[in-house]
């Protein structure tokens, strides 16, 4: 059994897993404070650029992890909305799904390729800022964004041996990203509880 089969097995495992602590958390809270809906929406539409990407590339494990990952994170920015969030907040999402749509159709599989290779980054940065600037992060998972760094760090790997440079970056980001939203929760977590204590 190859490496590269077992690494993606996993990074879809993960794929699947990873969004649905933060909609549990919602769905239990009806609240969203500290969850950012641009970044909900924008990793919706960037996994469903990456199903796009895996089909024309014949990565049958980035495509499945990706789709249902972007279905999960669009539950997210729905609920969002439902819970307290304001449209007025969508300000990355438009603008990259006109990117993506862009890059796909006049460049293909190379430009959208080279477009989704920083899009995580795109849709975390909303969700980064968020978590340095507000101080009530109640409803932000650490679950979603632990198991997000887990999963950046599998597909970085499987992305070396593949030698596909598009996901390796994204994959870059995405354990960066993902790995600093950790951070800033724990330390807000940390404060809160010598404010209380």
């Amino acid at each position: 059994m190859e490496i590269t089969f077992i690494l993606g097995t996993f990074g879809t495992i993960l794929g699947l897993v990873r969004a649905m602590p933060q909609l549990l958390k919602l769905l239990r809270a009806k609240e969203a404070f500290g969850v950012s809906v641009d970044t909900a929406a924008t990793s919706a539409i960037c996994s469903f650029g990456w199903v796009v990407y895996g089909v024309w590339t014949d990565q049958f494990f980035f495509s499945l992890a990706s789709g249902l990952t972007g279905f999960i994170f669009a539950l997210i920015a729905l609920f969002a909305l439902c819970f307290g969030r304001r449209v007025t907040e969508l300000k990355v999402a438009p603008v990259w799904f006109t990117i993506l749509l862009v890059a796909g159709v006049v460049a293909g599989e190379n430009g959208l390729g080279v477009v989704l290779a920083i899009s995580v980054l795109v849709a975390n940065i909303p969700q980064l800022w968020l978590a340095y600037k507000e101080s009530n992060l109640t409803d932000l998972s650490l679950g979603t964004w632990t198991i997000s760094t887990i999963e950046g760090l599998i597909w970085l790997t499987y992305s070396l041996l593949r030698q596909d440079n598009a996901i390796m970056v994204s994959a870059f980001f995405q354990a960066m990203t993902s790995g600093l939203i950790v951070a800033l929760k724990l330390t807000r977590q940390v404060k809160t509880q010598r404010q209380e204590g």
